[in-house]
């Protein structure tokens, strides 16, 4: 019987690209009619990919930002960029401290179901975990950036998703988010899911404690201690 669905986010959490899904969103924005050429930085950790493109196309004066036809556009440019860029780029991924480890504990522990929660669109987070050697199918459930553009509102998406895995409609508190930043804390509040935050990514342990966490670790290396945060 499931008791535990575990959705880690995958930036920061999971793994690191080498700056493979920056470049790759910035390569197709560049160029579209209405861009400044010189695109300006903003910070994309915690965000959706759409929320980023939105953002990005904003500052860099494009006249709909908004229209959902330019948005899906653009994401399936970036798609085809990040596959290019990590065919080329992929062997300098790396998992997280820990995270090899964490996810074969969980998956002979029994009773997990393990799923993603980020703001990657879909085919993005494939190419991303398939890059650093995780195989995707590890994740039965999952939650995406192209299922919803606010980060709050994917949660009850995963819990829906679990529905016909697990049989049954799972409660909130048999939940564990586990992420980077703090918008991976706050958007547990949709569904009253618990949190653990993980300082592996542009975040400290300081910062993510006053996200409002239920546990923070600096990294996920001490799987006997992770382990029994998720399970707890």
């Amino acid at each position: 019987m499931t008791r535990k669905l575990v959705l880690f986010d995958i930036d920061g959490t999971i793994l690191l690209s080498a700056g493979a899904g920056r470049r790759s969103i910035h390569a197709a924005i560049a160029g579209l009619d209405g861009v400044k050429e010189d695109l300006p930085a903003i910070r994309f950790d915690g965000k959706t990919d759409p929320q980023i493109v939105i953002e990005l196309l904003t500052a860099a004066g494009h006249p709909s930002p908004r229209e959902p036809r330019v948005i899906s556009a653009v994401l399936e440019r970036y798609v085809g960029h990040l596959e290019g860029d990590l065919a080329v780029n992929g062997h300098r991924s790396r998992l997280m401290p820990g995270i090899p480890q964490l996810l074969d504990a969980l998956e002979t522990e029994g009773g997990i179901l393990l799923g993603l929660l980020t703001g990657n669109v879909e085919p993005g987070a494939t190419l991303k975990l398939r890059a650093a050697g995780l195989d995707p199918s590890r994740f039965r459930v999952g939650a995406y950036g192209s299922d919803h553009p606010d980060r709050p509102c994917l949660p009850p998406i995963a819990l829906k998703r679990a529905e016909p895995i697990v049989g049954r409609t799972m409660r909130g508190d048999e939940v564990v988010i586990i992420g980077d930043t703090p918008a991976d804390v706050h958007c547990a509040a949709s569904i009253g899911a618990r949190t653990i935050g993980v300082a592996t990514g542009g975040f400290s342990v300081e910062e993510l404690e006053a996200a409002g966490a239920d546990q923070v670790f600096q990294d996920l290396s001490q799987t006997p201690r992770a382990l029994e945060a998720i399970l707890y």
